[in-house]
């Protein structure tokens, strides 16, 4: 398998945490792109029409793109059945937490894109502002319920979310978010500490 990636991605991270913990991260071959929200990388365009990543490239060809449906594919491939429960409350959990994380790292790009990518004249800080509103709701429902998150054998959830943390932390230090969440501060100490979060740090290219 190949994985057209960005080191600084944090949905590439979900990806590569989740091939960690099942035990096929040594399968996967990564290929170098150059991911941007203005100007698309003909090289991942080639398997992924919205040119975005990650998206992992078979060996028989075929393309499975975004990090939802690769996490997925990985977990099958590797007969996992934790990361996604198979059925019932734990189910529904386990994706409902997934979405939550993923959900405040598409507000925290929106944010970082509008001053990153933006023209400064054609910026808007309500919009900007208005993102990170949705972070901060974000950081009170993992705060509420800190203390049921896995810290070890996580499914997909926890997962998302150690992720969408580690990219507040990576992007926006400013914020300090532990300072008004200390259960969940807590909580993220322990989980960046398994080896399957700390093989996947992001870094700068």
């Amino acid at each position: 398998m190949k994985l057209l990636y960005a080191p600084t991605s944090p949905y590439v991270r979900k990806v590569m945490a989740c091939a960690h913990l099942c035990g096929v991260d040594d399968r996967i071959q990564w290929l170098d792109s150059a991911a941007n929200p203005v100007r698309r990388d003909a090289r991942i365009a080639e398997h992924n029409p919205l040119a975005k990543v990650p998206t992992l490239i078979l060996a028989d060809g075929r393309a499975l793109y975004d990090s939802r449906v690769i996490c997925e594919y990985l977990a099958s491939l590797a007969g996992n059945d934790h990361l996604f429960p198979a059925d019932g409350d734990a189910r529904w959990q386990a994706l409902t937490l997934q979405a939550l994380g993923d959900g405040m790292l598409d507000a925290a790009l929106l944010a970082r894109y509008e001053r990153t990518a933006r023209p400064a004249e054609w910026q808007w800080p309500a919009w900007r502002e208005a993102q990170l509103v949705k972070v901060a709701a974000g950081l009170e429902a993992i705060e509420a319920m800190a203390g049921s998150l896995a810290r070890r054998s996580p499914t997909i959830g926890e997962v998302t979310i150690g992720c969408a943390l580690g990219y507040l932390d990576f992007r926006f230090p400013e914020l300090d978010w532990r300072r008004e969440h200390p259960r969940a501060a807590r909580w993220n100490e322990a989980f960046q500490a398994l080896p399957a979060m700390q093989a996947t740090i992001p870094h700068e290219a």
